[in-house]
């Protein structure tokens, strides 16, 4: 996957889209990893998350509208892939479909001490 392919991906699937397509185009690190997750498993898993991240006061970026398309998958095979914003703390998750030509959902977290949203058009 080159950073090109995965930056034209990067649709309107959720409003973290943007900032994570961004990120990427600025330099940030990228991942798509192999092996597939059953959707459902990861919509249990990014529901924990957005507990978690609402309890500690944590940001994100549509978090719940991840998990809620990732509900809506059911048992589709993903892969998942990662962005590292460079000069941020924020990381973006990336689910895309089982041959990796599209990206079904994204959302941002705040990893470290800066709230800031990654970009002023993020909301």
């Amino acid at each position: 996957m080159t950073r090109d392919g995965l930056a034209e991906m990067l649709g309107e699937q959720t409003t973290a889209w943007g900032p994570a397509r961004d990120a990427l185009i600025a330099g940030g690190t990228f991942v798509i990893w192999d092996g597939l997750v059953p959707a459902d498993r990861l919509a249990h898993a990014y529901r924990t998350r957005l507990r978690i991240t609402q309890k500690r006061g944590q940001p994100t970026l549509a978090l719940a509208a991840t998990v809620d398309i990732l509900s809506h998958a059911a048992e589709e095979p993903l892969r998942i892939g990662r962005i590292d914003a460079a000069g941020t703390s924020w990381t973006f998750m990336l689910f895309l479909n089982a041959t990796a030509t599209a990206v079904l959902a994204c959302t941002g977290v705040a990893t470290g001490e800066a709230s800031a949203e990654p970009a002023p058009d993020a909301k």
